[in-house]
C-alpha cells in the first residue's frame, strides 16, 4: 500500500502528498541537474577551449544529454495550464528531431551546424524555447532570482546571434551568464523542499473535473 503524507487544504479541497508524488519530483530536479551539467560543461569547452576541435564530438553527446534530460524534466514538470505543458512538450520534440536531422543533413559536426547555420539553431532553438518556458514557470511559482536573468537572457543571445547583432564577445559572456546562472538554478532546485514543486493537487484536480464535464 502507497504511504501518504500529511493532509493539506488547497484552493479546490484538501489533498495528500504521496510517494509517487515525491519521486516525480526528484525525477523532475534530477533531470534538470544533468540538462544544467551537460550545457555547462559544453559552454565552458566551448568558452575556454575554442579552438580544439577534438572537443565537438564531446558537444554533440553533452547535448544528446542536455536534450534528455530536458525532455525528462519536461514529462515530470507540474504545471497547471495544460495547454502550455503540452506546447513546451511540443518545442522540446521539434528540437529534438531538428537535432537528429542537422546531424544527419550537414557535414559539420552537430555544434559548428547549429553555430553556422542559421535554419539549424531555429530547429533546435525549439528547446531552449522549452527551456525558457521552464525559467518563466520557476520565476512565476517561487521568484527565483536566477530565472528572472534567465528568461530575458536565452532569447536575446539566440535570436541576436541569428540576426548577426550580437559581438562574439557579448556572446560569449551571455553564453557564460547563461551557463553558471542555469547551474545555480539546478542546484537551488535539488535543495528545495520537495511539496512546493509539486503543487496545489486541488487544482489539478479540479482542472481535470472541468475537463470531463466539458467532455
Amino acid at each position: 500500500m502507497e504511504i501518504v503524507s500529511e493532509v493539506y487544504q488547497g484552493q479546490f479541497g484538501e489533498f495528500t502528498i504521496t510517494k509517487s508524488d515525491r519521486l516525480s519530483v526528484i525525477v523532475y530536479r534530477s533531470a534538470l541537474a544533468i540538462a544544467a551539467l551537460c550545457f555547462a560543461t559544453g559552454a565552458l569547452l566551448v568558452l575556454f577551449q575554442p579552438s580544439n576541435f577534438e572537443i565537438l564530438n564531446w558537444l554533440t553527446w553533452l547535448h544528446i544529454g542536455f536534450s534528455i534530460g530536458l525532455g525528462v524534466a519536461l514529462w515530470t514538470i507540474h504545471i497547471y495550464l495544460e495547454l502550455l505543458h503540452r506546447v513546451l512538450q511540443i518545442f522540446w520534440a521539434i528540437g529534438a528531431i531538428a537535432s537528429v536531422i542537422i546531424s544527419f543533413y550537414f557535414p559539420e559536426p552537430l555544434a559548428i551546424a547549429i553555430y553556422e547555420h542559421p535554419i539549424a539553431l531555429i530547429g533546435v532553438g525549439f528547446n531552449f524555447a522549452a527551456l525558457t518556458g521552464i525559467f518563466f514557470k520557476e520565476t512565476f511559482c517561487f521568484n527565483r532570482f536566477e530565472t528572472k536573468f534567465l528568461v530575458p537572457l536565452l532569447p536575446v543571445l539566440i535570436l541576436g546571434h541569428l540576426a548577426n547583432l550580437l559581438p562574439v564577445a557579448i556572446e560569449r559572456s551571455l553564453l557564460g551568464a547563461w551557463a553558471v546562472l542555469f547551474t545555480i538554478f539546478a542546484i537551488r532546485k535539488l535543495i528545495q523542499d520537495i511539496p512546493p514543486d509539486i503543487g496545489d493537487k486541488s487544482v489539478f484536480a479540479y482542472l481535470k473535473a472541468q475537463k470531463q464535464q466539458a467532455v
